[in-house]
């Protein structure tokens, strides 16, 4: 693994995927400031290599990819420095949110509060058998804020208010019918789980996926009939690169 910096390493395959993972923040992965810079810092430093066609996002422990934020860290903070530091955690989510290759969030074990908020901007959610969700905010006298307001448009308002207000925790197979997260893995499995994805989406062309994903940020911010005349140009744009006829004439080939 190369590291960015303390709180950020990378592996790379010739494939071009890379997994990202957050270093030194625990057992459990806890996002204080110094992390939350650190793995931003990296993502930056990732989000203009074009070569990169996937990134998974993972945590250097296997008990989770993101614990939280640092609770030891807040309860030193007043009105001013609790919103510099939730500031600095919502750049992180749209660092992740607005990453131009599609990001896969790898889960196992916990993912709680700020950790669910990261996983919920990233573009695909792979969990372990065993993982456990949850929003505890409230139990600790904080809302739930940032990237939560992602989980109505995820599980729905009833279920997002079910977990932002209840603070309750919800095993994997039930964050999976609730459309919280894609795949489950088998016992064992989370990384073969976490690899048919990356499969599937290196089947599909670089480019076009790149506005793919683009496209759905903008989908998730305009109005229906601007969302649908929008992707009239971007249609003709994918025409400038050589996908289209390469891709096509391959899928014609293969039908003869």
């Amino acid at each position: 693994m190369d590291m960015l910096n303390h709180y950020c390493g990378v592996d790379r395959d010739s494939r071009g995927v890379v997994r990202l993972s957050i270093c030194n923040g625990g057992s459990l992965n806890i996002l204080g400031s110094a992390v939350i810079n650190g793995v931003s810092e990296g993502l930056e430093k990732l989000a203009s290599d074009r070569t990169i066609r996937v990134l998974a996002l993972a945590g250097q422990s296997e008990k989770s990819m993101i614990g939280g934020a640092d609770i030891k860290e807040m309860a030193t903070l007043d009105q001013k420095s609790a919103e510099a530091f939730i500031s600095r955690l919502r750049d992180l989510c749209e660092a992740v949110r607005a990453f131009p290759a599609p990001v896969i969030a790898r889960m196992p074990g916990w993912c709680l509060g700020g950790g669910l908020e990261v996983a919920a901007a990233c573009d695909f959610r792979v969990a372990a058998h065993d993982a456990k969700f949850g929003m505890p905010e409230v139990r600790v006298g904080i809302p739930s804020v940032i990237h939560a307001a992602l989980l109505p448009r995820l599980v729905g308002w009833g279920r997002a208010r079910w977990l932002v207000m209840t603070a309750e925790n919800i095993d994997a197979p039930t964050a999976l019918s609730w459309g919280l997260i894609d795949v489950v893995a088998q016992p064992g499995g989370l990384d073969a789980a976490v690899e048919h994805v990356i499969e599937a989406l290196l089947e599909c062309g670089p480019e076009a996926l790149r506005a793919q994903k683009a496209l759905l940020r903008q989908w998730e911010e305009l109005p229906l009939t601007e969302s649908i005349d929008l992707s009239v140009g971007v249609f003709g744009k994918s025409f400038l690169t050589d996908e289209p006829k390469r891709l096509m004439q391959g899928f014609i080939d293969r039908k003869r």
